[in-house]
């Protein structure tokens, strides 16, 4: 390691303050954060000492995203083999996986990163390392079959849109991620919906079908998959989406390193598991009377709840708007599906709109506190009098 310091410490020399490269720092400074922890620390105004930085709670949100991701990329081989009726084994479904996702993945982050390099040089600030775990989730959250320029497209456009309009990393009201899927879902639907998107070549093989589970049952079908296979992730739907088994492996290291708010996932599946319940007990349709408990592991629920809901920027910031933040996420989840069969999956816009409203419950709940604390202090002050 003292080698690779002493290599980027030469390497460096050419940008350093008055040299010639001196507009490009950030560039290169970006590789050495990356690779080691920042050898500087804030200077003035009240801080606290702490190894957690930016970059150490980036890696542990990529850590927790990689058993949904690798179940992800064999689930894609799965679907496509198990259509086609052909015989496979574990490594040709991964293979095959692999084969359509890690050129996506590919696709965000150097279309990403660089919008943000540019965007440093040109503001003179470090690259910041928010964008490490934006470029996993956009392809984790997309159809396998979309074409990799609408990726890119709609990764520029939420970095540029969502991100860098408001400011960079920690400025956004929106969760760039989801801003890059709701792109893609309004400005190409065709590549979003449907029966054909969700399985890998299914518009291409004949005999393939590729409909989800919310799909099928907006469009008055009957679902034929197990609560297991629902819950286990053996489902059409986006690429990395479909199992909650392995979204919850992430959530405990996100709630085990305290990356990300256990109250806001509680209050989602609260939120969302109460209103399923009321409309089983109507049951006016086959949404409707899907089981509540079903509703909580399909159609990306999960992991909207656990990896978009709690982005610590867009998110609620106080304790109590914590709570109703991520229940109401799960209440307009439930409504959007049943109420606009356009959007079956639902949790996509619920949680942009309740990113939306954020500030705002952050807002009367701190309003509420100051008046609770106003009527104790008078209350005691009519006591000492």
């Amino acid at each position: 390691m003292e080698f690779l310091r002493n290599r980027l410490d030469t390497l460096k020399k050419p940008f350093a303050k008055g040299e010639k490269l001196e507009k490009f720092a950030p560039a290169i400074n970006a590789f050495d954060t990356f690779l080691f922890v920042p050898n500087h620390t804030t200077q003035k105004g009240a801080h606290i000492r702490d190894a957690v930085d930016l970059k150490r709670t980036m890696v542990t949100v990529i850590i927790a995203l990689l058993p949904a991701l690798v179940y992800g990329i064999y689930n894609t081989g799965y679907q496509y083999y198990s259509q086609t009726g052909e015989t496979f084994t574990f490594l040709d479904a991964f293979i095959h996986g692999a084969w359509k996702i890690v050129p996506m993945i590919a696709v965000s982050y150097i279309v990403g990163l660089a919008i943000e390099f540019a965007f440093a040089i040109y503001r003179g600030h470090e690259v910041n390392e928010g964008y490490l775990v934006t470029g996993l989730l956009i392809p984790m959250i997309m159809p396998v079959d979309i074409p990799l320029w609408m990726v890119a497209l709609s990764v520029a456009f939420a970095v540029l849109i969502a991100k860098e309009a408001f400011g960079g990393t920690g400025m956004n009201i929106l969760n760039p991620a989801l801003t890059a899927r709701a792109f893609a879902f309004f400005a190409y639907p065709t590549y979003m919906s449907g029966n054909k998107v969700w399985v890998s070549e299914a518009g291409a093989v004949d005999g393939i079908s590729g409909e989800t589970i919310l799909g099928t049952l907006a469009a008055g079908g009957q679902v034929n998959y197990s609560m297991f296979e629902m819950f286990q992730g053996a489902i059409p739907g986006s690429i990395a989406e479909t199992s909650t088994l392995w979204v919850l492996a992430g959530a405990l290291v996100l709630i085990a390193t305290g990356v990300a708010s256990w109250r806001i996932m509680v209050g989602g599946v609260l939120g969302a598991a109460l209103v399923g319940f009321l409309f089983n007990l109507w049951g006016a349709n086959a949404l409707m009377s899907f089981s509540w408990m079903n509703h909580l592991v399909v159609g990306g629920f999960a992991f909207g709840i656990v990896f978009m809901a709690t982005d610590p920027v867009s998110a609620a910031q106080t304790q109590k708007g914590k709570w109703i933040y991520g229940f109401l996420v799960g209440v307009f989840c439930i409504l959007i599906r049943v109420f606009n069969p356009a959007y079956p999956e639902g949790v996509m816009l619920a949680i942009l709109l309740m990113n939306v409203f954020a500030p705002t419950i952050d807002h009367y709940v701190v309003e509420g506190n100051i008046s609770k604390r106003k009527k104790r202090w008078a209350s005691a002050q009519l006591k000492t009098a």
